[in-house]
């Protein structure tokens, strides 16, 4: 495991976590996107992963705008930022990476968690990145409407994304059925694009969150983050091969699977 430094710094106004690998040498980077609960613990927790994992990683708080973090932090408030406004804040944390020595700005990577799982791809759309990480996001029903939220439709983001796209998903996610996991793996298909989707048998919406432990799961998070590691590692490497598209879709899913039985897990 990689020793690390860590520090805040803003972009703008913007709060953001750096996390990087203690050496000289470039390294690829990534964008951490919180999840709906905005900057917490778990949230810098991947960023200082991520740069174990000799990653450059910045986490920017998109959500510091919101006048109750307590209550955002606890799950008792929300904040809807829009994808355009995303993007500017997104391309500002991208913006920092450039000031960031060990940074390699052309080997990027965008995650995003739940709400914002359709943010890398938002970025994809829009911004030359080399990979968007989508977790348990970006695949229900709501995520293809058309709104003041979502201004462009997710499959013409989709579309003009031009990375390829991981996709970590869990099999007794309570918000996303498989057959949204099938919808969002046929449009990616649809549109020709490279990707790594996963299904996790027995793994609830959050598992990947060790802060909230009715909802994480250690055997699916530690096997989804070595797989993400494999994927990073190929798409991210200085000499990777755009010549040819990958499309891998693997699923663990019960014989009598039933969404309607999946819960919310605390």
């Amino acid at each position: 495991m990689t020793g690390i430094r860590s520090w805040t710094t803003t972009c703008g106004d913007m709060p953001a976590f750096v996390a990087v690998p203690d050496c000289a040498a470039k390294a690829p980077a990534v964008i951490v996107v919180h999840e709906r609960y905005g900057f917490v613990r778990h949230t810098r927790d991947l960023a200082e992963r991520f740069a174990h994992d000799g990653l450059v990683a910045i986490a920017p708080d998109l959500y510091f705008r919101h006048p109750d973090q307590e209550a955002l932090h606890r799950g008792d408030a929300n904040c809807d930022v829009a994808d355009p406004d995303a993007l500017i804040a997104l391309g500002a944390a991208m913006d920092a990476l450039k000031a960031i020595p060990q940074a390699d700005p052309a080997r990027l990577a965008v995650m995003g968690i739940c709400q914002t799982g359709r943010l890398p791809l938002v970025v994809a759309a829009s911004r030359p990145i080399a990979a968007a990480l989508v977790w348990y996001g970006a695949a229900q029903p709501r995520e293809w409407a058309v709104n003041g939220k979502y201004p462009r439709a997710l499959d013409e983001i989709v579309a003009a994304a031009d990375c390829p796209v991981l996709g970590m998903f869990g099999e007794t996610d309570h918000l996303i059925s498989i057959d949204d996991i099938r919808r969002f793996r046929d449009c990616l298909e649809r549109h020709g694009k490279t990707f790594s989707i996963h299904v996790y048998r027995d793994a609830p919406h959050g598992w990947l969150n060790d802060t909230m432990p009715g909802r994480y799961r250690r055997a699916q998070a530690e096997a989804a983050w070595a797989d993400q590691r494999a994927f990073l590692e190929q798409v991210l490497a200085p000499g990777y091969d755009r010549s040819t598209r990958v499309q891998r879709y693997a699923a663990g899913i019960a014989v009598d699977y039933d969404f309607s039985r999946n819960v919310r897990h605390e």
